[in-house]
């Protein structure tokens, strides 16, 4: 029975992560999206600002949803590493954003989207 409902904890947190994952994923390409709508329309910034906030917080959803999945079964720690270097980098790409830094704000939104989806891809 205790078997049974580890098991069941530990599929439920790895679907919980791999949501995480998905819903990362989408922002990050959802921010691109709102990158070519600031170039074309008055309320494209407005539109990026607030998807900046929404992927900062699925990043941090990301760590969240990481946690248990690496707990109960006693799993690898990686998937904690891999989503903390998510935040580090989500971090960073605001920051970047912020201060008008192009030459470091796209690059690294177009790494963050790859690694996005090889994370996704592996779950």
């Amino acid at each position: 029975m205790a078997t049974q409902a580890t098991a069941n904890a530990s599929r439920s947190a790895a679907s919980f992560l791999r949501i995480a994952i998905a819903l990362q994923t989408l922002t990050i390409f959802l921010q691109a999206v709102s990158a070519g709508l600031l170039l074309t329309l008055p309320y494209g910034a407005t539109l990026h600002s607030v998807g900046a906030r929404v992927m900062y917080g699925a990043s941090m959803l990301y760590v969240l949803a990481a946690v248990p999945a690496w707990k109960p079964g006693g799993g690898s720690v990686r998937p904690v590493w891999q989503a903390c270097g998510f935040l580090v980098l989500a971090s960073v790409q605001v920051i970047s954003g912020i201060a008008h830094v192009p030459s470091v704000h796209l690059p690294l939104g177009v790494v963050m989207f790859g690694l996005s989806v090889l994370a996704l891809a592996r779950r």
